[in-house]
């Protein structure tokens, strides 16, 4: 059987690495780093499939330059903000992403951000590595005990759900905010805010989930920091847009906000260095999704998304574009 031609843009774990070197004639970068816009349009060239991640950025030129030999594109993603899938869709490109295998990966993520931040585990780790732990230096290390606290949580799609869940396990009460309440049956209690503004007077904590939009882009600003209780901690494993950093530096600053746990931001891998330098913030580097099983799952569906299209089939996670947005209804978040 003809292998097909694929475009890899960057390097996955090994159970992906050898499905891909076995079924397929790849084009990479020999150096390793990611394919700038004009060099993937280049390897595009007589292609059949291109396999992205969320680094890679697809915009309206790039789909009207990329060779019209390519069918689809998979990304290693839930997230589709980094595509223009109206673009594609003019194209009659096919965009694969992988909505379901990222779930509970970035859930466990939001809770540890949420404990981590809650706790000022960044001070006490520093407190321990420096070698300065004395009975009187942990004394002022007083957290935010999450028992019996409220969790706002922006964007109740699988991640949501899944955190929900998960704090709810730890007795906390769960307020929410999404285009439209979960069904009967899934809201287990749940309050529902059809205005994510009224969502926030009443999140002692908040957790992030919503996809980048034109609605959601820089959400969490001064003013919506301003509508938040005094002492709020606020989580983010969705997208850095979704905060204007300069009112968050602010908010951490003025005690506003306790603390955040920030797995995303904007512009990332570059992150305002305001985060840095302040003590209550609890930072990862965009890990939600980073174990071996989900790394692996996410691999496995988005080569299996490129074999269906290629296969003349409908892939089994298939981006389509609805009314005002390019998420399924059903996938509110994004990683």
């Amino acid at each position: 059987m003809k292998r097909s031609v694929l475009v890899v843009t960057a390097h996955f774990v090994k159970a992906i690495e050898d499905r891909i070197n076995r079924e397929y004639i790849v084009r990479r970068k020999s150096d390793g780093t990611h394919f700038t816009r004009d060099e993937l349009i280049v390897a595009s060239e007589g292609a059949d499939a291109i396999l992205v991640t969320p680094f890679d950025r697809l915009d309206e030129v790039f789909f009207r330059r990329v060779s019209s030999s390519v069918k689809v594109i998979s990304t290693y993603s839930a997230g589709l903000d980094h595509i223009d899938v109206r673009a594609a869709e003019a194209r009659g490109i096919a965009i694969g992403y992988t909505p379901t295998e990222v779930t509970d990966a970035t859930a466990d993520v939001a809770i540890l951000l949420l404990l981590g931040a809650s706790r000022r585990a960044f001070e006490a780790q520093q407190l321990l590595r420096a070698g300065q732990w004395t009975l009187s230096s942990a004394a002022p290390l007083l957290g935010w005990q999450v028992t019996g606290k409220t969790l706002g949580i922006l964007g109740m799609g699988r991640i949501g759900q899944a955190v929900a869940k998960r704090a709810r396990a730890l007795g906390m009460r769960i307020h929410y905010s999404s285009p439209r309440p979960l069904p009967d049956g899934f809201a287990d209690e749940a309050v529902y805010h059809a205005d994510p503004l009224d969502l926030l007077p009443e999140s002692q904590f908040l957790s992030l989930h919503a996809p980048e939009t034109a609605n959601t882009h820089h959400f969490l600003n001064a003013n919506a920091i301003s509508l938040l209780p005094k002492g709020a901690i606020v989580v983010n494993t969705a997208r850095g847009g979704l905060i204007v950093d300069d009112d968050l530096i602010a908010g951490l600053k003025s005690g506003h906000i306790s603390a955040a746990g920030l797995d995303v931001y904007e512009g990332e891998p570059k992150l305002h260095p305001g985060f840095i330098e302040l003590k209550n913030t609890f930072l990862l580097p965009h890990m939600g999704t980073a174990t071996i099983d989900s790394r692996t799952n996410m691999g496995l569906a988005a080569l299996n998304n490129i074999d269906a299209v290629l296969q003349g089939k409908l892939a089994p996670s298939l981006a389509r574009v609805w009314a005002n947005s390019e998420i399924p209804p059903n996938n509110q978040e994004t990683t």
